[in-house]
């Protein structure tokens, strides 16, 4: 372990590069040793050490320096010399004591493709972080960000490293319209404060870990037209606010994306979706994509009947996740829908009457269910000639399938057939009904009556027994006649 000072034996190190010194005891650099004899170094480490105050000046002469580690110390300051580190990939300063805006002393340095700000106190996000085109890791979790008065209306950290929760201060971001963490680490929970992105028009949260259940204030972003929240940990219910995302359900060329275009940032932006079974990526075009996407996440319970308000959509896609019941009926009424997956999950009952009735829908995938009843066989369904859109539903049957329906079963019609049948079924219960009324009614008027008048059930009581007497009498008397005829035959006989 090394204490104090810097060894002065390094300075004659003049053609060093590499020099890790990390973990020890350091409180002081030698001016002598960075500023004279180390001047070709392109890596250095110091982090985890003990120094402190404002980054020493005699640091602005190691301008061949490349990534420089200064993690875990004290350092309070961050001088301007800074911006002369022009060949400055790798920048780590979490853990020490900056505090305000990120300093301006960073402005230049343009290489930069990984900066660690994390642990710090600082209090802002400087607008001209955005010029930074090589820079793909940003990290500053665990400071004191205040961005009320930001103006950004793009945040795109896609493809990047981010093994954080996402942070509460989101919801600060008031003007955002584009929001992407696609592709990340991010775990924990989606936080209550995304709801306030009011003016939010695509969010991608997609491809990460995050848990807790779908809040039903993604609701309140009535602005959105792409939700893609897949391949998560999500679990709980789809929430019914999902129908209030207003934008979903007009249609596609009443749909207005007002997000400004920044060069390089959003008139370039790739979006992919999978649409249509496969991976699709959108670009010049990306305001004319109207999806949702929750697959590949531990949703539970029932498909909300509100969903199908969402009339606008082009895709739709809940696979893979643990959804239970009925397709809602009123499906048929998406009718801008060009793509449906609700494969791999538990839903039951019937393929609705509607569904033929989506007469955009180019792929649909309702496989790995316990749907049953025959397959629907008119209007876009009879384009739907593959085995495996309806494979692993073992009742369900008909083409493309090879378990052909009974002739018991009922096959799927028209609307207004479905509605004669209901009707049948309807004359059946009252029939039915009204003839066991009229038995009832009989039966306790006879027995009410016996009930209440005395005499009456005297009188009748006496002529069941003379009844029975009578009887008695007949079987006595007959009983002998008939045992004698028939000896007398056996002995002629």
């Amino acid at each position: 372990m090394l204490h104090g000072k810097m060894p002065h034996a390094f300075k004659n190190l003049s053609s060093l590069a590499h020099l890790d010194l990390s973990g020890n005891y350091l409180d002081s650099v030698s001016s002598m040793l960075i500023g004279n004899g180390l001047k070709k170094l392109v890596y250095l480490d110091i982090g985890n050490n003990e120094l402190y105050g404002p980054i020493p000046e005699f640091f602005r002469n190691m301008t061949s320096i490349e990534s420089l580690y200064l993690y875990y110390n004290n350092f309070t300051s961050v001088p301007s010399w800074f911006c002369n580190f022009e060949k400055l990939t790798h920048l780590d300063l979490s853990f020490n004591g900056l505090h305000g805006p990120i300093p301006d002393a960073f402005r230049n340095m343009l290489s930069i493709e990984s900066l660690v700000l994390s642990e710090n106190s600082l209090t802002s996000i400087p607008s001209w972080l955005t010029e930074f085109k090589r820079l793909v890791s940003l990290d500053l979790r665990g400071n004191q960000l205040i961005l009320t008065e930001y103006d950004l209306e793009v945040l795109d950290l896609r493809y990047n490293h981010i093994s954080d929760h996402l942070p509460n201060w989101l919801g600060q971001l008031e003007k955002l319209k584009y929001l992407d963490f696609g592709s990340n680490s991010l775990h924990g929970p989606i936080p209550l404060s995304i709801g306030k992105l009011s003016k939010l028009q695509e969010l991608d949260l997609s491809t990460n870990a995050l848990e807790g259940v779908l809040l039903s204030n993604i609701g309140q972003l009535v602005n959105l037209t792409r939700l893609d929240i897949s391949s998560n940990k999500l679990h709980g219910s789809i929430p019914q606010s999902l129908g209030n995302l207003v934008n979903l359900a007009k249609a596609p060329s009443s749909v207005s994306i007002n997000v400004p275009a920044p060069p390089g940032l959003w008139s370039n932006q790739d979006v992919t979706e999978v649409m249509k079974g496969m991976e699709l990526e959108y670009t010049k075009i990306l305001e004319l994509v109207v999806n949702m996407d929750l697959s590949h996440n531990n949703l539970v319970g029932f498909i909300p009947n509100e969903i199908t308000w969402l009339t606008g959509l082009h895709g739709l896609n809940l696979s893979k996740n643990q959804l239970k019941g009925e397709i809602p009926q009123m499906i048929g009424d998406m009718k801008s829908l060009e793509s449906l997956d609700m494969s791999h999950n538990h839903l039951s009952g019937t393929i609705p009457n509607s569904m033929p009735y989506l007469t955009s829908l180019g792929h649909l995938n309702l496989s790995h269910n316990n749907l049953s009843g025959p397959i629907p066989k008119d209007n876009q369904f009879l384009t739907f000639n593959d085995p495996s859109i309806y494979a692993y539903n073992p009742y369900l049957c008909g083409s493309p399938l090879p378990n052909m329906c009974h002739t018991g079963e009922i096959s799927h019609g028209t609307p207004e057939s479905k509605g004669d049948e209901d009707d049948n079924e309807v004359e059946k219960v009252l029939f039915y009904f009204v003839i066991a009324l009229g038995f009832a009614t009989g039966l306790w008027g006879f027995i009410g009556t016996l009930w209440l008048k005395k005499n009456w059930r005297h009188a009748y009581f006496r002529w069941v027994e003379d009844v029975a007497d009578k009887i008695y009498v007949a079987v006595v008397i007959k009983v002998p006649k008939i045992k004698k005829k028939m000896r007398r035959n056996r002995v002629h006989g």
